[in-house]
This record gives structure tokens, C-alpha cells and sequence, in this order.
């Protein structure tokens, strides 16, 4: 008996609902696909689908025996891409799905590089701001570290920024530059708001004070829920806005934008890469995660220093 070849066929009788679709589905005759399922039960000791002339169920030892099958299956099939993978080139669709920021700042930029490299990978990005997304449906999800998933799916972390607050030298030298966070009040305040989300009190940390919290309920003259809109009124002068460090760097370099409030910081955001239960990934996406993580930890070096010395003067 082809053991391999009877459980593929058991597999299919169970998903096309019978052994004649089965048998269409895999060309193969009726009788062959009936035999190859009674010699697995034969093999295996006991019964794995109940018969009627109508039509056929799991058995409590079918439904167990299936669950693990379909892994062994699934498995032996993503070993065989593996191996292939080594001797062909790389190519097919890669399904990516991140927030409209992330997207942007993050998946963006590594895309032009690594299509270099890899010219038959084609990329499908979806960008949606949502809570909920569907992780099976794609290769890569990009979410924050906080986000609440499935214990099933596999992590890996990408990147961690701190989040400070700043302003554009023309609105300090209107409003004055605050020196301690209940200054603030006295500001003008431009906040990032989550869709269906009431606006909370700003939580700023002193990470210099292990991390001393401090909550306000600062006014805010501008809500978006879009943080380049946001960025783009805090240099054009609107007023105070939260931002990630490291996205501020070429500005304050360039003068248009400064850091306020140092050392406080608004939040530390880790972002981290979901990918759907599974041992196996294809070669597309283990080389795109690893090339995008790489390049994040290239750009983040690169500014390092920047980094230090913008933190310093505050």
C-alpha cells in the first residue's frame, strides 16, 4: 500500500464531501479510491469514516486521525516547496497587511530594495487602520506589540520607537517653549486619535525616574486620526503633537521641528511581524521579514547618533 498516497485520498473524501467527488477531484476510479481508504483502515486497526448509501462521517478515531493528518500532509508539501525553493528562483505574491502609518514608514520603504533583489516576488500591500485584522489572510500582518492575538500565531519583533512630544520653532516662539509637563494646559495640543476610540489624558513617562508617570487632560485644538496630516500642522506651526523619535530626526536636523519636554516621553511602540501558525513559511516571506528587520536596524543605526544628541539637548 502507498501509505502517503491513502491518506491524501482519505483527506479529499472527507473535503469533497464523498468517494466519487474524491475520485473526480483526484482522477482516479471509484474502486481505487475506496480501496485505498479501507487499506489505511485496514493498516491502522481501526475505522475512520462511517458508510451509508447516502453518505459517509467522520468516526471519533477519523476526526482525531484527520486533525493530525492534515498537519503531516500540509507539512510534507511545504518541505517539497522548501527544497524546491533552493534550485528555483523566488517569485509569487507575498500578502502583506499593515496600518496606513506603518505601511508607509516602515513596509514602504523596504519594498523598492528588496524587488531588486528579488524581481519575481510580487508584493500585494493592504493597508487598513483596523483593530481586528484577519491574520490568515496574509503572509505578514504588521501590528504593535500590544495587540492582542491568537496564542497559535508566530511574532517576531521588528522594531521598538519612543514616542516624544515636539513643535515647529515658530510656535515656540509664539506660545514659549513649556518646561514641565502641567505646562501643557497652557498649550495648544494636537492629538492622534483611534477611530471609535474616546480621546484619553496624555500619559507622558520620565525614563529617567524609572519611568515616573504623569496623566493630563491637555486641551486639544486638532483630532485626526491620521499621523502624517498630524506631523505636517505640528511643523506648519499648530502647535504641540506626539511623534516617534526617530521619524523627527531629519527634521530637527533640518531645523523646521524641535523636541519639547525632554526626557519625558509619551509611549515606547513596539511593532511586531504576525504570520499564521505554521512550522513552515515560505521562502518569499522568511527573506522579505528578514530584509525589511534588516534594513529597520541599518536606518536606526545610522541615525543612532542623531538620536543621542537630540535627546541631550533636549
Amino acid at each position: 500500500m502507498d501509505r502517503l498516497q491513502s491518506m491524501r485520498v482519505f483527506q479529499e473524501v472527507v473535503d469533497e464531501g464523498g468517494f466519487a467527488a474524491a475520485a473526480r477531484k483526484l482522477d482516479l476510479a471509484p474502486a481505487v479510491v475506496t480501496r485505498l481508504v479501507s487499506d489505511l483502515e485496514q493498516h491502522l486497526g481501526v475505522r475512520l469514516l462511517h458508510r451509508t448509501t447516502r453518505r459517509q462521517s467522520l468516526t471519533p478515531a477519523g476526526e482525531i486521525y484527520l486533525a493530525r493528518l492534515r498537519v503531516i500532509l500540509a507539512e510534507i508539501d511545504e518541505a517539497q516547496t522548501a527544497v524546491q525553493s533552493n534550485t528555483q528562483e523566488m517569485s509569487g505574491v507575498l500578502r502583506i497587511h499593515a496600518p496606513l502609518a506603518t505601511a508607509r514608514r516602515v513596509v514602504a520603504p523596504a519594498i523598492a530594495r528588496f524587488q531588486l533583489l528579488h524581481p519575481g516576488v510580487v508584493l500585494d500591500l493592504h493597508v487598513e487602520d483596523s483593530p481586528d485584522p484577519v491574520i490568515g489572510d496574509y503572509d505578514i500582518t504588521v501590528l504593535t506589540a500590544d495587540t492582542r492575538v491568537d496564542a497559535d500565531v508566530i511574532t517576531r519583533p521588528i522594531i521598538q520607537s519612543r514616542h516624544v512630544l515636539c513643535a515647529s520653532p515658530s510656535y515656540l516662539v509664539r506660545h514659549g517653549m513649556p518646561k514641565q509637563p502641567q505646562d501643557l494646559l497652557e498649550h495648544r495640543c494636537l492629538r492622534h486619535r483611534t477611530p471609535g476610540v474616546r480621546l484619553r489624558p496624555l500619559v507622558l513617562l520620565d525614563p529617567t525616574d524609572s519611568d515616573r508617570t504623569i496623566e493630563l487632560d491637555v486641551p486639544a485644538v486638532l483630532m485626526t486620526n491620521d499621523r502624517d496630516t498630524l506631523l505636517s500642522a505640528t511643523m506648519d506651526g499648530a502647535g504641540i503633537s506626539v511623534q516617534p523619535l526617530e521619524l523627527l530626526v531629519p527634521y530637527i536636523r533640518e531645523g523646521r521641528i524641535r523636541r519639547v519636554l525632554s526626557p519625558w516621553i509619551s509611549e515606547r511602540v513596539g511593532l511586531v511581524a504576525v504570520l499564521p501558525s505554521r512550522k513552515f513559511m515560505p521562502l518569499r516571506t522568511r527573506a522579505f521579514l528578514d530584509f525589511m528587520v534588516q534594513a529597520l536596524r541599518e536606518a536606526m543605526a545610522d541615525i543612532g547618533e542623531e538620536v543621542a544628541k537630540v535627546e541631550s539637548e533636549g
